[in-house]
Order: structure tokens, then C-alpha cells, then sequence
């Protein structure tokens, strides 16, 4: 099949390329195999190469990367999920905060008490809380090397001091 895009340019598996998932490790070849895997998040993924596309195997979600060129562009392949996932989460978040924040509202303390802040402490923590929960919910799914990730930065950070010393 030939193309009118530059080699350099064409998704193929003699070239590594930046990993789509961690943005940090580099994506080449399995050797003997059609797929390619991340040196960094160990993320496997197949290839699509008339579509210039590459599907992570490794997740529940079968999430897709087109490849521009220079740069992966996400292919959303579950979209009509999509808005439900986000007003799901938005409750998830919002409705405990209001269910606490309506007590605290409705049965207030005594102004000269104490503990008159706790019960506003604990709407914003209830907020925080499972916000958090979310958070943590959203990296264990797409199965973010968040560990991983915060190692490289301080490498690069310790890498960039030493070298101004």
C-alpha cells in the first residue's frame, strides 16, 4: 500500500514512539509480534497500521490512538457513554456534600459552642472525601502509572538541578 505522507510521518513498527497513556515512556515493538508495548507504563498495544492507529489490550476500556504524525490523537470510541459517566460522577460528588451541608443548614449549633465550625468541617470534607474516591476510581480505570509518573518527575527535577550546579 503506498502513501502519500513522508516515512517519517506513517505509523509502522520500525520506529518508537511516545507513549500515548503516560506521555512519558516510549512505545516500540514486541519483537515477534504485531503490538507494541511502553517501556515505562508496560501499557501493550495493538496496531492498526492502514488506520494509523494503535488500541490499548491491557484495560477494560479498549481506548484508541490515531497517529498524526507528530502527535496521538484519542479516538472516542465509547462516546454515547460518555455524558452518563460524567453526570454519574457529578453526583457522586455532589450529592453527599449537599445531603451533609443541607443538615449542617437545617440543625445549626449553637453559635457560642465549641465546635461550631465542625459541622461546616465536615460538608467540605465530605466533598474532599469523595472527590478523592472519584479521582482514585478514574486512575485505577484507565490504569495510570501515577507512581511512575511522580518518579519521572523527580528524576527530571534532580536531573535539571545537577545540572545547574
Amino acid at each position: 500500500m503506498l502513501d502519500s505522507r513522508p516515512p517519517s510521518t506513517v505509523l509502522n513498527y520500525y520506529n518508537a514512539y511516545y507513549c500515548p497513556v503516560c506521555r512519558h515512556g516510549e512505545i516500540s515493538a514486541l519483537p515477534l509480534m504485531e503490538a507494541f508495548s511502553c517501556n515505562f507504563c508496560s501499557h501493550i498495544f495493538t496496531a492498526n497500521l492502514d488506520k494509523q492507529a494503535i488500541t490499548i489490550v491491557d484495560s477494560q476500556l479498549p481506548l484508541t490512538w490515531s497517529w498524526t504524525g507528530k502527535r496521538w490523537q484519542n479516538i472516542r470510541s465509547v462516546q454515547r457513554f460518555q455524558w452518563g459517566y460524567r453526570l454519574l460522577a457529578l453526583g457522586f460528588v455532589v450529592l453527599p456534600t449537599l445531603v451533609v451541608a443541607a443538615g449542617a443548614y437545617l440543625f445549626p449549633v449553637l453559635p457560642d459552642s465549641p465546635l461550631a465550625w465542625f459541622s461546616w468541617f465536615w460538608v467540605g470534607l465530605t466533598f474532599l472525601s469523595h472527590l478523592v474516591c472519584l479521582l482514585w476510581l478514574i486512575l485505577e480505570y484507565y490504569q495510570f502509572p501515577l507512581s511512575l509518573y511522580f518518579e519521572a518527575l523527580r528524576d527530571n527535577l534532580l536531573s535539571r538541578l545537577s545540572s545547574l550546579n
